[in-house]
C-alpha cells in the first residue's frame, strides 16, 4: 500500500473518529445545555443530535421531571401560637427556558426554599390557628402564586404547593382537646336535658289522657246507671206506685246488689247490716237518708261561715 491509500485510511479513520466523538443522545425528558468556545450556543432536547468535537461541549444536562422539595419551618399564628408547618412545592424546568435555568440560578432548590420560608411566614402569621387549618389550602395556592411568580424569572415552573402539616406545641395540642372535649360534653349535657323534658312531657300527656278517658268512662258508667233507674222509677209509677215506694224498691234493689257483691269479693269482710225484710230496709233508708240530709247542711253552714 502506498503513502496515498495510507493518508486516506487514515483521514477516514479520523472522520469517524470526529462523527462518533460528535454524535450525541438525549433522553426523553432531558434537555442539554450546548456550549460552543464557552459561549451559550443552543439546548438540545430528546432525540440524536451532532456537535463539533473539541468546540461543542455538552455543557449541562438538565432533567425535565417534575421535583419536589419539603420545607419544615417553625413561625407563630396570629394569636401567638407558635407552629411548625411542613410545605412540599413540586416544581420542574421550562422546556422553554432551559438556559436561563442553568446559567441563572446556582442552587435552585436552596433559591427555592427560601422564597417559600419567606411566603409562608408572611402568610401564616396573618391567621389565627384555627384560620390556619381551616384555609390551609388557600395558603398554599398563595404561596405558590408567590414563588410560582418569583422562579418563573429564573426558568422554573412551580407546578403545585401543598401545606401537609401545621403542627402546634404539645401544650396547645392538650388545650385544644380539653376545649373541644368540654364543647361537647356541654353539647350532650344539653341534649340529654332535652331528651328527659321531652320524656316527661310525653308522659305527662299521657298521664292526662288516661285520667281524661277514665273520667269519660266513669261519668258514661253513672250516666247509663241513672238512666236505668230512671227508667226503672218510670216502669214502677206506670203500674200505680207512689213515689215513696218507688225509691224504697228501687234503694232495696242497690242494697241487694251492694250485698251481692260483698259476697263474691275475694277480698269481702263481715258486715253486720239490718237485712231481714223490705220494713228493716226502709229503717236503713231512713237512717241513710237522714245522714246524708244531715251532712249537706253541715256542709252548707260551713260555707256561709
Amino acid at each position: 500500500m502506498d503513502g496515498l491509500g495510507v493518508l486516506g485510511l487514515l483521514f477516514i479513520l479520523v472522520l469517524v473518529v470526529l462523527l462518533v466523538l460528535g454524535l450525541y443522545i438525549v433522553p426523553q425528558q432531558n434537555a442539554y445545555v450546548i456550549e460552543r468556545l464557552g459561549k451559550f450556543h443552543t439546548v438540545s432536547v430528546a432525540g440524536l443530535h451532532f456537535k463539533i468535537p473539541f468546540i461543542d461541549r455538552i455543557a449541562q444536562k438538565m432533567n425535565l421531571r417534575v421535583n419536589q422539595l419539603d420545607v419544615k419551618l417553625e413561625t407563630k399564628t396570629l394569636d401567638n401560637v407558635f407552629v411548625t408547618v411542613i410545605a412540599s412545592t413540586q416544581f420542574r424546568v421550562d422546556v422553554n427556558n432551559v438556559a436561563v435555568a442553568y446559567y441563572e440560578l446556582q442552587n435552585p432548590q436552596a433559591q427555592l426554599r427560601s422564597y417559600m420560608e419567606d411566603a409562608l411566614r408572611s402568610a401564616i402569621p396573618a391567621l389565627t390557628l384555627d384560620d390556619a387549618f381551616a384555609r390551609k389550602d388557600n395558603v398554599a395556592l398563595d404561596v405558590q402564586q408567590t414563588v410560582g411568580n418569583e422562579m418563573q424569572r429564573f426558568g422554573f415552573t412551580v407546578v403545585k404547593t401543598l401545606i401537609t402539616a401545621i403542627d402546634p406545641s404539645n401544650q396547645v395540642k392538650q388545650a385544644m382537646d380539653s376545649i373541644n372535649a368540654a364543647q361537647r360534653e356541654k353539647e350532650a349535657t344539653r341534649q340529654r336535658a332535652e331528651a328527659q323534658r321531652i320524656a316527661i312531657e310525653t308522659q305527662a300527656q299521657a298521664d292526662a289522657e288516661k285520667v281524661r278517658l277514665q273520667g269519660e268512662g266513669q261519668a258514661n258508667y253513672r250516666r247509663e246507671i241513672a238512666n236505668g233507674i230512671v227508667d226503672q222509677i218510670k216502669s214502677l209509677q206506670d203500674v200505680g206506685m207512689s213515689i215513696s215506694e218507688v225509691n224504697q224498691i228501687v234503694m232495696f234493689n242497690q242494697y241487694l246488689d251492694v250485698m251481692r257483691s260483698m259476697s263474691e269479693s275475694n277480698n269481702a269482710k263481715t258486715v253486720v247490716l239490718p237485712a231481714s225484710t223490705p220494713q228493716g230496709f226502709k229503717n236503713l233508708y231512713d237512717e241513710v237518708t237522714g245522714a246524708i240530709i244531715t251532712g249537706q247542711a253541715t256542709a252548707d253552714r260551713d260555707a256561709m261561715e
